[in-house]
């Protein structure tokens, strides 16, 4: 197939990239930065924007598939600007993708999109999305996902909505080095019970739903139109995890303890601050951050096995030794 991967030269992107290259596909990848690496392996190349719809178009033109993960991340920020990538900028591949005939759209979607600030434990695809929004970023790929859906046509366009957990690896540009910088500074605090249980992915698994979720809008029409959970498929606890991460580093355990209400007035605190003084960088704390790192965040995968297909092709303990060596090289 001629697939189009709009954000290839990203964490997630590239291992989808080099994935579908693997099975013989060719592949397109679509962004606004240059990625010689990845042309090497023989990938075609659009650079653009998708918030412009002529750079859209040119992207999907001629493609069978697009794999659309392209998008904002973050907790911090304008709307203008998680809205304008992740929400019009979505809008720009379906119109495209209608436009060009194009069959088969998967999107990266996230769990967050139906984070309402309690725990999430064991719960479906179908749980309704928040009435209110702490963050930006969620709400837009919300409405980016409710339009990729909605935009499924049987016989015409094939949809679906992937939600991956906490995407890392050895190659991990942004989680891994994040806890490790924070591990070293002893900014990190367990916030609330330390007991919550999450989801995670490795990114490898990550970018395998997306080819499993490819192959299912083909052959299965049950799949279409349908939002998953990507996961390892066995939660594990949040801070036992993240120390035995920073464990590989060498950095000693965290045991500092703030409960989950004083690191919610933290983030209402450093919000105001942050607001009033119009300072851009992210803030060490949010109220959206705060419910995030004490809520449970496990999911029943249930529909990714059955419709999907999907099963993790790396093993958490295999993922984690090749972190451990990958740390300690």
């Amino acid at each position: 197939m001629k697939i189009l991967v709009t954000g290839a030269g990203g964490f997630l992107g590239s291992h989808i990239a080099r994935q579908l290259l693997k099975t013989g596909n060719e592949v397109r990848g679509f962004s606004r930065g240059v990625y010689p690496e990845l042309e090497m392996l023989g990938m075609q190349w659009v650079h653009g924007d998708l918030r412009n719809d002529a750079d859209v178009s040119k992207a999907c033109q001629g493609m069978d598939a697009v794999i659309h993960t392209a998008a904002v991340p973050g907790i911090w920020g304008s709307w203008k600007k998680y809205h304008g990538i992740n929400t019009l900028g979505t809008q720009n591949i379906i119109r495209a993708v209608q436009d060009h005939e194009i069959r088969y759209l998967v999107y990266t979607s996230s769990p967050s999109v139906t984070f309402g600030g309690g725990d999430q434990s064991g719960i479906s695809e179908d749980v309704a999305y928040p009435e209110k929004w702490l963050c930006h970023y969620p709400h837009s790929k919300a409405l980016a996902e409710q339009q990729v859906l909605a935009a499924n046509i049987e016989g015409r366009l094939a949809t679906c909505a992937l939600r991956p957990h906490l995407i890392w690896g050895e190659d991990d540009p942004h989680l891994i080095p994040r806890l490790i910088d924070r591990g070293q500074s002893g900014k990190l605090r367990i916030v609330g019970t330390g007991n919550n249980l999450i989801d995670m992915v490795h990114v490898e698994n990550a970018a395998y739903a997306h080819l499993c979720a490819l192959n299912a809008l083909q052959e299965s029409p049950n799949a279409c139109g349908k939002a998953y959970w990507i996961s390892q498929q066995t939660p594990v606890n949040c801070w036992q995890w993240i120390n035995e991460i920073l464990s590989y580093a060498d950095i000693v355990p965290i045991t500092k303890r703030i409960s989950s209400k004083a690191a919610y007035r933290s983030g209402a605190i450093c919000e105001f601050i942050y607001k009033t003084l119009a300072i851009k960088s992210e803030p060490p704390m949010t109220r959206f951050l705060a419910l995030q790192l004490s809520a449970d965040h496990y999911f029943d995968n249930t529909r990714s096995r059955n419709l999907l297909g999907y099963q993790p092709i790396l093993s958490t303990n295999d993922a984690m030794t090749q972190l451990k060596s990958a740390l300690q090289s």
